[in-house]
C-alpha cells in the first residue's frame, strides 16, 4: 500500500538496473541479465518470489518461473516448483538442458537436483516476510511477482518471471509467471513480463496480446493500455514491463503501485514504486 516504506526496495531496484546496465554495456546477452536480475530478487527476500514467499493452503511454498529469449524463441519453465532457491536459474536450465518448455511439481524438483541447482536445506528458517507484506496478510488473495526485461547491444530481447503465487492461494495452483504467451514473452521486437491477477491475465492474454498488437502496428502504449483494460474489465488488475527492439522502454499498471526499474542508453536510472 502507498503508506508502506518502499524505499529499500526502490534503492534495491536501483542497484539491479545499474549492474544490469554495466553487464549489457560490457557485452552481456539480454537473456543472461534478465536470469541475473531475478535471481537477485528471488534471492534477497523483499518480494513476493523466492525467498519472500508465503505458503499455499496446505502450508508450504511452491515457485513458478520462466524464461524466453526473443532472437530465437528458446524458452524454459517451472511450476509449483518445491524447495529450490532461484526458480528462474530452473527455468533456464529446462530451456539449455531438455527438449521442452515446462517442468511442473516432482518432475522439475528432480530436474533441478540432477542439474546441482541450489535447494532450499530449511524451509522453515529460510521463507520471509516481503517488504510491504504483514503477516495477518498472508492468506488473503494478494498478489506479487518479480520480473525483467532487456535488450542487449547485438539487439537481442529477452524477458523473465518469477514469483511465489498469490498469497492464500490453492495447492497446485499455477498463475501467468509460468506460462510462456501470457506472463512471458519475447521475441525480434518486444519483450514483456507482466505480474497481477494471473487468472484474469491468463484470460486476457497477457504478454502475447501485447506482442501480437505491436506486430499489428500498434504502438507499445497502445498494446499495453488495450491489454490493461481487458484485464480490468475482467476483474483483475496488472502491471507489465515492456522494453521494444528500439530501446523503448514502457512500466505501466492499473494497480494501486508498482515496484519498478529502468534505465537506457537515453535515459538514467529511475526507481519508484507508487508514482
Amino acid at each position: 500500500m502507498a503508506g508502506r516504506d518502499y524505499s529499500v526496495v526502490e534503492d534495491h531496484l536501483r542497484e539491479l538496473a545499474t549492474e544490469g546496465e554495466s553487464r549489457l554495456k560490457a557485452g552481456a546477452s539480454a537473456l543472461d541479465v534478465v536470469e541475473y536480475a531475478v535471481a537477485e530478487m528471488e534471492t534477497c527476500g523483499m518480494y513476493v518470489a523466492g525467498k519472500g514467499s508465503a505458503p499455499n493452503t496446505a502450508g508450504y511454498v511452491e515457485l513458478d518461473a520462466s524464461i524466453m529469449d526473443g532472437a530465437s524463441r528458446e524458452a524454459g519453465a517451472v511450476a509449483a516448483i518445491v524447495g529450490v532457491v532461484n526458480p528462474i536459474c530452473v527455468a533456464r536450465g529446462v530451456l539449455r538442458a531438455t527438449p521442452h518448455v515446462m517442468l511442473a511439481g516432482q518432475g522439475a524438483l528432480a530436474f533441478a537436483m540432477l542439474e546441482g541447482f541450489g535447494l532450499v536445506e530449511n524451509p522453515d528458517d529460510y521463507y520471509v516476510l516481503p517488504v510491504g507484506v504483514y503477516e495477518h496478510e498472508l492468506y488473503e488473495q494478494k498478489h506479487g511477482t518479480v520480473g525483467a526485461a532487456a535488450l542487449d547491444t547485438a539487439g537481442g530481447l529477452a524477458a523473465a518471471t518469477s514469483t511465489g503465487g498469490t498469497l492464500g492461494k490453492l495447492e497446485g495452483r499455477i498463475g501467468d509467471s509460468p506460462l510462456i504467451g501470457p506472463g512471458t514473452w519475447a521475441d525480434d521486437d518486444i519483450a514483456v513480463s507482466f505480474t497481477g491477477t494471473g487468472e484474469h491475465i491468463i484470460r486476457s492474454g497477457g504478454a502475447i496480446s501485447i506482442a501480437h498488437k505491436v506486430a499489428a502496428g500498434a504502438s507499445a502504449q497502445v498494446a499495453i493500455d488495450e491489454v490493461l483494460a481487458e484485464i480490468e474489465r475482467l476483474g483483475g488488475d496488472a502491471g507489465v514491463i515492456v522494453v521494444t527492439r528500439d530501446g523503448q522502454i514502457e512500466m505501466a499498471y492499473n494497480s494501486d503501485g508498482m515496484k519498478r526499474a529502468a534505465v537506457s542508453a537515453s535515459s538514467p536510472v529511475h526507481a519508484t514504486t507508487f508514482e
